[in-house]
């Protein structure tokens, strides 16, 4: 029997938030198809070799910065599921968990896990066992700037500190100097640009820099910009229009967005390390799990100190948020599906080639299959 997804836990004022312009619906077909060869002739098992009897709409929101691993995913999701459709509204991840303790979506990306009041608030919508957070999506933040004549350059820490404190002023300061002892530095004015939302890249970011750049910087980890100055822009896509934008501008954003801008090289103990999926996955796999959390939640305590060689410690680790329990079993089975496909060797592959991110090791992804697994639905949880 034909099973139809059923909104009713959904606030009818989310539902509508969430499929709105910003929506991106999955698409239907071939041409366009964002997951390339992800799965394909590999010659190994597909999970799209037989199409499922699952359909409904399922909605999310959240993080920017997994819109285009979200294009992959929906698309070779929708391959083995042709009578589902997956709406995302990347409205950045303190918006989506915002939605998503409202009851207006089904589950949330984030670039930050929920925090212990978040937790307790998600009991209301999710009963008592609440939300949980599965790390899904692994990539390094660019520091991105737009200096035609300058291809490369390194920036530590403390300078990084400086020039998004507003401190340090033009490209040819002394502080940037001192980083590029051999580059041509040009006397351009600096414009950093930060988001405007809350934001879970700039949580990630401004915990970097809280943890590396010591009294240079001087604010605590945060989703909400905390210094005056610059210029602001809603979500990855706006940061980077306005880095593109103008001259002598610099900002941060995940690296599948960094384009044809310059990025720089942070520093690590003492070597000068660029970006790239393999550092910033490295990194993950050495830091440990946040204590004092449910069985089957899964948040990361990143280590930003780092020394490791080849290591990139400014990284974002993503989160699909769901629920313990979904009381609407057709939601709910959704649900798992979805987040069993994403977080798969094939899903994993296809974010890989779609957005350039860091695919989950094996160790943590049979945790996070343990973790749908469990969840339950049509039942109290």
């Amino acid at each position: 029997m034909e099973r139809r997804v059923k909104l009713s836990r959904f606030s009818r004022a989310g539902s509508t938030v969430v499929i709105g312009a910003l929506a991106l619906t999955l698409a239907a077909c071939g041409s366009d198809d964002p997951v390339g060869d992800a799965g394909g002739d590999s010659g190994t098992e597909s999970s799209t070799d037989a199409a499922t009897d699952l359909s409904g709409e399922l909605s999310g929101a959240g993080a920017s910065s997994q819109e285009s691993a979200m294009e992959a995913w929906r698309a070779g999701f929708q391959s083995t599921n042709p009578d589902v459709t997956v709406n995302y509204d990347p409205v950045g991840s303190g918006g989506g968990r915002t939605q998503f303790l409202a009851g207006g979506t089904g589950w949330a990306g984030s670039d930050a896990a929920l925090d212990d009041e978040e937790l307790t608030k998600s009991q209301e919508v999710c009963g008592p066992d609440g939300a949980i957070d599965l790390p899904v999506y692994v990539s390094p933040i660019a520091i991105i700037y737009n200096l035609p004549d300058l291809p490369e350059v390194n920036l530590a820490p403390e300078t990084l500190a400086g020039i998004f404190n507003g401190d340090i002023t033009t490209w040819d300061a002394d502080e940037i100097a001192a980083d590029n002892p051999d580059a041509d530095l040009p006397s351009t004015a600096i414009t950093p640009v930060h988001r405007s939302d809350e934001s879970g890249t700039t949580e990630n970011f401004t915990d970097y820099l809280a943890a590396t750049a010591g009294d240079a910087w001087g604010h605590e980890a945060s989703g909400d910009w905390p210094t005056q100055g610059g210029e602001s822009a809603q979500g990855t896509s706006g940061v980077v229009q306005t880095v593109q934008a103008g001259e002598g501008t610099i900002g941060y954003a995940d690296a599948s967005k960094a384009g044809e801008l310059g990025t720089a090289s942070i520093k690590v103990g003492e070597e000068w390390v660029a970006y790239s999926p393999e550092a910033a996955a490295e990194v993950v796999d050495a830091s440990p799990r946040v204590e004092g959390r449910g069985e089957h939640d899964i948040a990361v305590e990143l280590d930003r100190k780092t020394v490791e060689s080849g290591a990139y410690p400014l990284v974002l680790v993503s989160y699909a948020i769901a629920c313990s329990n979904y009381e609407d079993e057709a939601t709910g089975e959704l649900v798992k599906a979805f987040l069993t496909y994403i977080s798969s060797d094939e899903g994993q592959q296809a974010s890989a080639s779609a957005a350039g991110s860091a695919p989950i090791s094996e160790d943590l992804r049979t945790d996070v299959h343990a973790a749908i697994e469990a969840i339950t639905v049509g039942a109290a949880g």
